[in-house]
């Protein structure tokens, strides 16, 4: 698990292979991964928007950008903490993920980022 703090909150990053989900002859390699944003802060906060940065090890690079994360955006409390899972493709058996949240202090009604930390991607088998 990697962590980063910014602008008193705490993101953490988990990731894992799904090989049920994945067809490593088509070089389709399907991962999960767990966030958990604490809000650190004496605010309120309010996920609005992701940015996400993708490498795939065959030298590819990919951005994907919206609002909110897996459908929601979710306002955390002072000292609370909100997690989900969300997933990745990659064309190869390693990649690499990275990105930022755009988040609102709920009582300033000010925007800030939030960094996610750099995590990766890896087929277990290719560990060995």
């Amino acid at each position: 698990m990697v962590s980063k703090v910014t602008e008193g909150v705490k993101v953490s990053v988990e990731s894992f292979y799904q090989p049920d989900y994945s067809n490593p002859l088509n070089n389709e390699f399907m991962f999960a991964y767990r966030i958990t944003i604490e809000n650190r802060n004496t605010f309120p906060v309010k996920l609005l928007r992701r940015h996400w940065h993708i490498f795939d090890s065959n030298a590819s690079h990919r951005e994907v950008e919206g609002e909110g994360v897996v459908g929601v955006q979710p306002q955390i409390q002072a000292g609370e903490k909100y997690q989900y899972i969300s997933g990745c493709n990659l064309k190869s058996e390693l990649g690499r993920m990275h990105g930022t949240y755009m988040m609102e202090d709920m009582h300033a009604k000010k925007q800030f980022t939030v960094n996610i930390p750099l995590f990766d991607m890896v087929v277990p088998f290719k560990l060995n």
